[in-house]
Order: C-alpha cells, then sequence, then structure tokens
C-alpha cells in the first residue's frame, strides 16, 4: 500500500496557510494536473486526484482540525468513508474563471444543508469552417433551434405566480431529514424530498404553452469569434445557453468548430503541407508555381532545377497563426512526379529521344541500386 503523502505537502503551503492561500494553491495545482490538459497521463491523473483530497480536507475546518491531531491515522478512521477518496468531477473551465468549485467539496462533509440547484444539461452544436475563416478569425453567425425559457410563464412552468405554493411536505426546504436505528446508534439521512425532488416549491396549475416544462425550442441566432489559430475540434463555451430547466440553472452551450478539408493544404498545427505534382521537365529545369493562399495573398513556391520527387521546400512564415503571439507556421511543399495516363504518339517518340539522352542503360542499373542503398545507410 502507498503511503498517503502529507496534505499541506501536497498543496505546497504551510501549515499555517489561511484559507485563500489553500484556495489559491489548489487552482493551480488542479489546472496544471487537470485530465483534460493531461489526456492519458495516469501519473497527472494520480496527483489532481491526491490534490483534490488533499484540500477537500483541508478546506473543511473540522476536517482540517482532526487532521492536524491525527494525520492520516484519525481514530474516526477516513472522512471518505471506507472506500476512501474517488475524486470529484471539476470543470477546468471553472478553475481559470473562479467558478462554484468550492461548493462541491464544503457538501463532501455534510456539513449542513448546501445550496444544490439543478441544472439543465449542456448542449453540443457542431459547425463547419474553413480554414480561411480561422485564419481571418472571422466572426461568423449560425443558427439553432435551443430550449430556452418559455415566453408565457417565464421559465417557471406555473399558469400564473399563484399557482406556485410551497412544498408542504418538507415546508420550503427542498430536503427531508429521516432517523433510522442501527443498533445502539440514530442513524440521520437527509435527502431531497420526493414532492418537490429538492426545489422547495410544487405548481398547483401547469402552463398551458410548455406543460410545466418551462421550456420551449426557439430558432436563435448566435454571433461567434473564431479563436487566433483554432484548433479542430475545439469546443467554445456559451454560459447558460444550453437547457433551460424549472426553478435552476440553464445548462451551458458548447458550440465544436469542425474545420472543413481544404482543396490542397493539410494542417498539423500552425504548419500547412500540401503535395505539389510536377512535370519532369519541371523537376529538371525548376519552375515557378503560383497559388491562391489562405492569407490572401498568392503563396508563390520556387522549384529550383534539378529537383527530386519526394524533395520538400519550405517556406517561412506562411502558415497558420500561432494561439498565442503574432508569430506564423510555416508550409512544407512536397515535390511529386506526375504521370501522365495516357500520351500520344509525338509524346511517346519525344520520351524514346528522352532515353536515348538521359536514361540509365541497363547495365549500369544494378550499380546505381548498389549505390543508392550505400547512400542511404551512410
Amino acid at each position: 500500500m502507498v503511503e498517503k503523502r502529507d496534505y499541506y505537502e501536497v498543496l505546497g503551503v504551510g501549515k499555517d496557510a489561511s484559507d485563500s492561500e489553500l484556495k489559491k494553491a489548489f487552482r493551480s495545482l488542479a489546472r496544471k494536473f487537470h485530465p483534460d490538459k493531461n489526456p492519458d497521463d495516469p501519473e497527472s491523473e494520480h496527483m489532481f486526484k491526491e490534490v483534490q483530497e488533499a484540500y477537500a480536507v483541508l478546506s473543511n475546518a473540522d476536517q482540517r482540525r482532526q487532521y492536524d491531531m491525527f494525520g492520516h491515522e484519525s481514530p474516526s478512521g477516513s472522512p471518505f468513508g471506507p472506500g476512501g477518496f474517488q475524486g470529484v468531477n471539476i470543470n477546468l473551465d471553472d478553475l481559470f474563471s473562479g467558478g462554484g468549485f468550492e461548493s462541491i467539496f464544503s457538501g463532501i462533509f455534510g456539513g449542513g444543508r448546501t445550496s444544490r440547484g439543478r441544472r439543465g444539461s449542456d448542449v453540443l452544436l457542431r459547425h463547419t469552417i474553413s480554414l480561411e475563416q480561422v485564419f481571418e478569425m472571422a466572426e461568423i453567425e449560425i443558427s439553432a433551434n435551443l430550449a430556452i425559457a418559455c415566453e408565457s410563464c417565464g421559465g417557471t412552468g406555473a399558469e400564473s405566480p399563484e399557482d406556485i405554493q410551497t412544498c408542504s411536505t418538507c415546508d420550503g426546504q427542498g430536503r427531508i431529514v429521516q432517523q433510522a436505528r442501527v443498533g445502539p446508534f440514530v442513524q440521520q439521512m437527509v435527502s431531497d424530498c420526493p414532492d418537490c425532488h429538492g426545489l422547495g416549491k410544487t405548481i398547483r396549475n401547469h402552463c398551458s404553452d410548455c406543460r410545466g416544462s418551462g421550456s420551449s425550442n426557439r430558432e436563435q441566432k448566435l454571433r461567434i469569434n473564431i479563436p487566433r489559430g483554432a484548433e479542430d475540434g475545439l469546443r467554445l463555451r456559451h454560459r447558460g445557453k444550453g437547457e433551460h430547466i424549472v426553478n435552476g440553472q440553464a445548462g451551458d452551450l458548447y458550440i465544436q468548430l469542425d474545420i472543413g478539408p481544404h482543396a490542397w493544404f493539410e494542417r498539423d498545427g500552425p504548419d500547412l503541407i500540401m503535395a505539389l505534382p510536377l512535370g519532369y521537365p519541371e523537376m529538371m529545369l525548376g519552375t515557378q508555381v503560383e497559388l491562391p493562399h489562405v492569407d490572401g495573398k498568392p503563396l508563390v513556391i520556387e522549384v529550383p532545377a534539378g529537383a527530386k520527387p519526394s524533395e520538400t521546400l519550405l517556406i517561412r512564415g506562411r502558415g497558420m497563426p500561432y494561439r498565442r503571439g503574432r508569430d506564423r507556421g510555416d508550409v512544407t511543399v512536397l515535390l511529386k512526379l506526375h504521370v501522365p495516363e495516357k500520351f500520344d504518339k509525338a509524346m511517346r517518340s519525344t520520351l524514346e529521344d528522352m532515353r536515348l539522352s538521359f536514361g540509365l542503360p541497363s547495365e549500369e542499373i544494378e550499380d546505381a541500386v548498389r549505390y543508392e542503398a550505400q547512400d542511404r545507410r551512410n
């Protein structure tokens, strides 16, 4: 069994650390080891869980006092039960924006009634954009059919304000307390009220338009700004634009940006890669190729004389913008020999003449193969 590290050591703070210092240390480490930033990294996943456990204990005054006295060997056992700490699902955006993640830990030890608030489901929309729009950091408008608060009842789900009543079962508390005797002990259990489902209120007559759901589907116009250097699959979060529910917090809307295929470019982060087919004469004599580019300016490719198939040309600073800073990636051009599928008699005659002038005699092919193999080994 792996010995647990000291919780203060895990968070990198002293034993006299204030609540704000604990919170600051936790947020910094949680961002560093969050699974979204370290996919498929078991060590980071372990560290993330360890940081959560340390903060869950030290941010609770009673548990911190117990820990300072007894360490991990508290006579009352683990505060997380026989299964130990299982980790908490924390949104990475909340760690950066200062969202209410602390309330997750404040409810772990059952220290009084916490604000549990219901929350609507998140909604995911996928929208395809072009490589040019990413480069331009364009502002685009999309349409979506979203569940918003019912206009008739204002999202309450009731036919009128008078139809919203305080739940008689829980007296508006939303939770009920039940006691059960277990041997010589009396166990107290707190659960959501079964009649109001934790809302504290009931509806006598439901809204005739939304039938009590508090929401209705409407076509919405959304304007979004494509971030600089956006990657394929990037999700933009719009708080409170997801599913609306009665007496609860609306979920979030996520718009996933899918970058459509380009006519000739493939993307590798900020770099662009393309294949350039050329005929044998262009390879031998060199040429200049001009193509339309994502930045609106022509991309000029200078092919030197004597170029070989599978060689690459690097054009610096003409790729996609980096997410941060003003720099851009590069464009890599892979040269490919274009061989026509069909050719007429005149072309065949020309090729025969070229074979006599440039072709390799059959008796020299074996030596050439041996030389190429030796050159690759060196």
